[in-house]
């Protein structure tokens, strides 16, 4: 009988290799399954809404396939990839490229959460290790709803797809992680600085070191103020399209009611009213900014745009609330900006002067870092302008509808002349109060203008009346000298008192004596008085 080792039989059994790749990488599976189940429920909910609006049409133009089709482009759509159109009227492709923000608002959702599920206390899975299962199962999900989706007709481009799914899961998976490690904001990694000294970015280390020097709260009170002016534009812009929507209410009433004429084709439109909320919040901001809005070639709704909107523009109820020319709105539009700009220089000077007292003097910063600090607010708002500009605009087709929606790097240089031009004056002066403030001359100011007043009054008032004699000088007061001790006479016939002593053993209360005595008393006071004889 032969012995067989590991030495004459080289063949190793599954099991000891699944073993030890579990034991190497912990967590991986979980991992998987939970990347592979966010990108699931985010394609069931695209397919359940897809199949509700199909039941309901009336009129479909296709089977359940061409629904599931659908739904798997708009999932895509979601992420940004951009779609190509087959079956038009002349035939030739068209492209597909505006993605509604409010449609990106669930695939980030379910990654960051499954991610951050991953990475949990309860979970044996490194962050590496959770990161890049949750993306892997993600991707290959992804993957197969794409090539499911290029049978039907809206069919996603190969190279968008290849560009933004994995960008936006590694992104999103990795703000997950980060949460569920507490958001730690410590030294950069090995890797990290690595990569920092690659030389395209050794230019770009160098200036956030001149910037910031070794103080991290320069650069971290800048991203702060530039969150704050970004959130200040989208608000204002939002604000000037339901003004602009409340304006022109009839216009839009009509073209909802031209689109179609069957409830669930109203419904179906009013859902995408609704998923382009936010594009349109974009929209405005630029169009407040200065850049405007690109609705077609050669045709740009903006304050300073001298041509009205295209006339051949589809009838939509966003596009209907669109602003003539030289109408109150666009001048009015001028706010947003300096809002803008004025709170990006208020979050800027809380970081520069950090509270008040003698504390808050000495920690405050310079004019030239708080200036330093308000353009780099300022220029990483553009950043962020520029970058939303870019994903609420894209292509509707060919031709004249190329591009449809704010040019991304017009937007971008506008927000940082505004926010710069506006921020830096507003920046030195609310830092120039707020240093008076911690040195105590604001909280006096007005009280001794108050009484500078007062003291001008009072000297007009009392102009004709004689003037008051010179004080005199006080005199020092003698010290006070103890009194001598005066015999008083009629202390001097009394003796002190000195107490009896009292027997403890024979109480005086039950003495023969004692009773005697009160027996004759109440004797005395109880025999009535004898009369007197009146002669």
């Amino acid at each position: 009988m032969t012995v067989v080792t590991q030495m004459t039989d080289r063949r190793l059994s599954l099991l000891p290799l699944l073993t030890r790749m579990r034991d190497r990488s912990p967590g991986l599976a979980a991992s998987l399954l939970g990347g592979a189940l966010a990108a699931g429920l985010g394609l069931g909910s695209f397919a359940v809404l897809v199949m509700v609006l199909w039941i309901s049409s009336p009129y479909p133009d296709s089977g359940p396939g061409g629904a599931l089709h659908m739904a798997a482009a708009l999932w895509l759509l979601a992420h940004g990839v951009e779609l190509i159109r087959t079956d038009t009227l002349s035939g030739l492709p068209m492209p597909v490229g505006v993605t509604p923000l409010l449609l990106l608002v669930l695939p980030v959702w379910l990654l960051h959460r499954a991610a951050r599920d991953a990475a949990d206390a309860e979970s044996e899975a490194p962050p590496r290790t959770a990161w890049a299962g949750v993306v892997a199962g993600y991707l290959s999900v992804g993957a197969a709803a794409a090539l499911y989706a290029s049978g039907g007709g809206l069919r996603p481009s190969w190279a968008w797809t290849a560009v933004c799914l994995p960008l936006l899961a590694g992104g999103a998976a990795g703000v997950g992680v980060w949460t569920a490690y507490g958001r730690p904001r410590g030294p950069m990694p090995a890797w990290g600085r690595r990569f920092a000294e690659a030389p395209p970015l050794r230019l770009l280390s160098g200036v956030r070191r001149f910037v910031a020097g070794e103080d991290a709260r320069l650069l971290g009170g800048a991203v702060r103020a530039a969150g704050a002016g970004a959130a200040a534009l989208v608000g204002g812009g939002a604000l000037l399209v339901a003004v602009s929507l409340v304006w022109h209410g009839g216009t839009a009433r009509d073209s909802f009611l031209q689109l179609t004429d069957v409830w669930s084709g109203r419904f179906a439109v009013l859902l995408l009213c609704l998923a382009l909320v936010p594009n349109a919040a974009v929209w405005g901001a630029a169009y407040g900014l200065g850049p405007g809005v690109v609705l077609g070639a050669g045709h740009v709704a903006g304050p300073l745009s001298a041509s009205a909107p295209g006339p051949l523009l589809p009838a939509f109820p966003l596009l209907a609330a669109v602003p003539g020319v030289g109408v109150p709105l666009s001048w009015a539009s001028g706010v947003v900006p300096v809002a803008a700009g004025v709170t990006v220089a208020w979050f800027a000077v809380a970081a520069a002067v950090p509270g008040g007292g003698a504390a808050g003097r000495d920690a405050a910063w310079s004019r030239r870092r708080t200036v330093a600090a308000v353009a780099l607010a300022a220029g990483l708002c553009g950043v962020g302008l520029a970058l939303l500009a870019a994903l609420a605009g894209g292509p509707l087709g060919v031709a004249a509808l190329a591009h449809f929606g704010p040019v991304w790097w017009q937007v971008g240089a506008a927000t940082v002349v505004w926010t710069g031009v506006v921020g830096i004056p507003v920046a030195v002066g609310v830092r120039g109060w707020r240093l008076r403030e911690a040195r105590g001359g604001g909280a006096r100011g007005p009280l001794s203008r108050l009484s500078w007043l007062s003291r001008s009054r009072s000297r007009g008032a009392g102009a004709g009346l004689p003037s008051t004699p010179p004080p005199v000088a006080a005199q020092p007061q003698a010290q006070p000298q103890p009194l001598a001790e005066v015999p008083d006479p009629l202390l001097e016939p009394f003796e002190p008192y000195e107490f009896l002593p009292v027997d403890p053993t024979v109480s005086p209360w039950r003495e023969d004596a004692s009773r005697e005595a009160r027996w004759a008393a109440l004797k005395e006071a109880s025999t009535p008085p004898e009369p007197t004889d009146p002669t």
